[in-house]
């Protein structure tokens, strides 16, 4: 086979497969949302959560009837708790960057837990049943022609199921917005909201799916529609669990001694092909008692390109922008503990490094 066949072949998995680092479950039990809780650490790994539209699909195709289910998101009241998001999964909010119009965000008609732009591309919160008009993202179209106007005024939820059925999302972070180049009239929804919910295992995934009669109680349930409400945490429901499929293995060993134990004890050096395996492979280094830990990412010399253990091209990346790729032969990726970022590091170094379980 010539190489470059071998690599289109690579590449096309590269796009097409994606491996599940979590995988859900459909607990057909009634229990408050605490026994719930408690019932998916035991078994499992704790109540789900939820990254984005994927994950959605995957816990309606998980159920086996109709019933509102619990999810692992919950309430934690009190002002002082609100936090911001980006509507738009992946991209955390950064204070330092946002573009708030002056003493704003001052919640001085508190809730306001939405974020509109003004006619100065300055950012404010308004209350969310407030309708303006909005700008949708969409992934799939050409880099010149991503961004929709939508000049129909509507409340922020009713906008964000909007762009999310015909779109992607509401508009979201700071390239995204410094790229528009149309925009509607004075003011418009931006994909920044705040809000006091928590994910059971500590999450810190944006993902909201609220239906627009969102409740105000405390724990958040799966409807039949797909979309959430809150209800009394007391009530019985059944419940989705999520079991975790990576592990992190401590122990100091060399990068082909760490791909040989997760193959023969496992199912490989673990892979990552988007923002959100990134996240959950993150977490699990943080526990790590050496500064890095192995990933299943190596350099081929013969192909002069970085591929996965699964036989993955580098579709997504996070590699450090401050440690300039060498792309040698013996060395492999690690990712830092803290900083979370990819380096180049020789083969020959020992870390703690993190298997795929499935």
């Amino acid at each position: 086979m010539k190489w470059s066949l071998f690599v289109l072949i690579l590449m096309g998995q590269c796009c097409f497969f994606m491996c599940q680092l979590y995988e859900y479950h459909f607990i057909n039990k009634s229990k408050t949302w605490e026994k719930a809780k408690e019932y998916c650490k035991e078994k499992y790994t704790d109540l789900a959560t939820v990254y984005d539209m994927t994950d959605m699909k995957r816990l309606n195709n998980s159920r086996k009837t109709q019933a509102e289910a619990w999810t692992g998101l919950y309430n934690n009241p009190g002002k002082e708790n609100r936090t911001w998001h980006w509507s738009l999964p992946g991209l955390e909010y950064n204070d330092s960057e946002a573009k708030w119009d002056d003493n704003k965000p001052n919640n001085d008609k508190y809730p306001e837990n939405c974020v509109a732009v003004n006619s100065t591309n300055l950012w404010f919160e308004d209350g969310c049943e407030e309708e303006h008009p909005f700008i949708c993202y969409d992934e799939k179209k050409q880099p010149n022609d991503t961004y929709c106007v939508i000049n129909k005024p509507m409340t922020w939820s009713r906008a964000q199921k909007y762009c999310r059925d015909n779109h992607t999302d509401l508009i979201s972070g700071l390239t995204q917005l410094n790229n528009i180049t149309d925009r509607p009239g004075e003011n418009f929804w931006i994909g920044l909201f705040s809000d006091r919910w928590r994910w059971s295992d500590g999450s810190s995934s944006s993902f909201r799916n609220w239906d627009p009669e969102v409740g105000d109680k405390n724990c958040a349930l799966l409807k039949s529609s797909g979309q959430w409400r809150s209800v009394d945490c007391e009530e019985t429901k059944p419940f989705f669990c999520y079991d975790d499929k990576v592990i992190l293995i401590k122990e100091n060993k060399t990068w082909e001694e760490a791909e040989d134990y997760c193959s023969h004890h496992h199912h490989g050096l673990v892979s990552i092909t988007n923002s959100h395996q990134q996240e959950w492979v993150q977490k699990r280094a943080k526990n790590a008692d050496t500064p890095y830990v192995w990933l299943g990412l190596r350099f081929s010399g013969v192909l002069d390109l970085w591929f996965w253990v699964s036989d993955q091209l580098v579709c997504y990346d996070n590699w450090d922008p401050a440690q300039q790729i060498v792309r040698d032969c013996d060395k492999a990726a690690a990712m830092k503990k803290e900083e979370n970022k990819w380096v180049e590091v020789a083969e020959t170094a020992k870390f703690n490094f993190i298997c795929a379980l499935h």
